[in-house]
């Protein structure tokens, strides 16, 4: 078979799930269930860990022989909306093309879920040495929420895993770090009047611009600490949504903006956030209630994962490394659910086909041949778990 052709077992999975709207604010049962029945079909059984609602699930399964360790492979089944974008291919539907398969989450990530499942029926006609896990998740894309409950769920099972394998799209090059994320609202709570009165009032959007500034400020150290294993070598802090006011005529009584903190390992997170709520609640929530008394500022988390960084010198990752011909130590921009597996214990590696090049841009796609490269890859995978291995 040429590399720039699908299997047929591998394009029909694939086109089935890119079928399916699976964009984070719908539910993904439909893909979930789909997954289900494929993995019964052939004998093997999965649990389900739904959200509260009951409107979209985490799927988890396990083959392989009883005991602790073995390798989860992992993915999540949500992507991003299309709202806005010129496609020029049907978002939901998988196109093949000049050696490439578009899609919204053909590269982040579909694909490596497709290849996931083309590759089961190996493993389960394979003797192998340890179990083998599949875990996959909802919601990571609005901040590895999902996966969080299935976490639990692992940390509760009598066996865990203890290696992974998570496909985001790296190009199939071994990921061994990325950097961590706090996201914070701030809610500035002012007086309104009219703005012809102004020193009356307490204008949210002018409280909420110092605490901004001191944001700017509060970023220049974290420049200092560097690791140039990242890029940018060092933690940054910025502000990416702003809103308030109702009138030009009228002092805003509101303003609330989003604070984004994307950080190195072993950076003190907390330090620095403590540092701004300290400066709103000693220096500018007094001057705001010394004009009105039910002024104020508050602060809201809206999500938070962990940074990653594995040993890229243990068995798992060396294998990795030699089977993709990498001896570099990769690290990504973007975040993972790694940290959080990390922290339940499971050592973690990121590797999939594609890249974030192309993902959450109109006419998403991921290469025919990076494809067929990561079913070599769960092929090897196999290989290396098995007991002749």
């Amino acid at each position: 078979m040429s590399n720039t052709t699908l299997s047929t077992p591998l394009r029909s999975l694939l086109s089935q799930l890119l079928s399916l709207d699976t964009t984070s604010r719908e539910s993904n049962l439909a893909l979930i269930e789909l997954i289900q029945d494929y993995l019964g079909q052939l004998g093997l059984e999965s649990t389900l860990v739904f959200n509260d609602e009951r409107t979209k699930a985490n799927l988890y399964a396990r083959l392989g022989p009883d005991g602790d360790g073995g390798v989860m492979l992992s993915g999540h089944t949500d992507v991003v909306p299309v709202d806005g974008q010129a496609w020029t291919h049907p978002p939901f539907e998988l196109t093949e093309q000049d050696g490439k398969c578009y899609g919204r989450g053909s590269a982040d990530m579909k694909g490596f879920i497709a290849c996931v499942l083309e590759a089961v029926p190996q493993f389960l006609s394979t003797d192998l040495r340890m179990p083998l896990y599949l875990a996959f998740s909802y919601d990571e894309e609005v901040g590895c929420l999902g996966v969080r409950s299935l976490i639990d769920h692992i940390r509760a099972s009598a066996e865990k895993p203890a290696m992974c394998i998570i496909g985001e799209p790296t190009s199939m090059k071994p990921v061994y770090g990325h950097k961590g994320k706090v996201a914070m609202r701030c809610n500035v709570q002012g007086h309104a009047c009219h703005s012809a009165y102004a020193p009356e009032g307490v204008n949210a959007i002018e409280y909420a611009a110092k605490l901004i500034h001191k944001l700017t400020e509060l970023s220049e150290p974290l420049k200092q600490h560097l690791d140039n294993r990242f890029d940018p070598p060092y933690s940054t802090l910025q502000t990416g949504l702003i809103k308030g006011g109702a009138a030009l005529n009228i002092v805003p009584e509101h303003c609330s903006f989003d604070i984004e903190m994307r950080y190195l390992p072993e950076t003190n997170v907390t330090h620095t956030f403590n540092e701004l709520q300290h400066y709103a609640a000693s220096t500018l929530e007094p001057a705001m209630q010394s004009v009105h008394d039910k002024s104020n500022i508050q602060f809201e988390s809206l999500a938070a994962y962990p940074p990653l960084l594995t040993d890229p010198q243990s068995e798992f990752a060396q294998w990795l490394s030699s089977w993709s011909n990498s001896t570099e130590f990769e690290t990504v921009a973007f975040g993972t659910e790694g940290g959080l597996f990390d922290e339940a214990g499971v050592a973690t590696l990121v590797c999939g086909p594609g890249s974030m090049e192309q993902g959450h841009k109109p006419d998403e796609f991921v290469a025919i041949e990076q494809l067929n490269a990561c079913s070599a890859m769960l092929h090897e995978l196999c290989d290396w778990m098995s007991k002749k291995g």
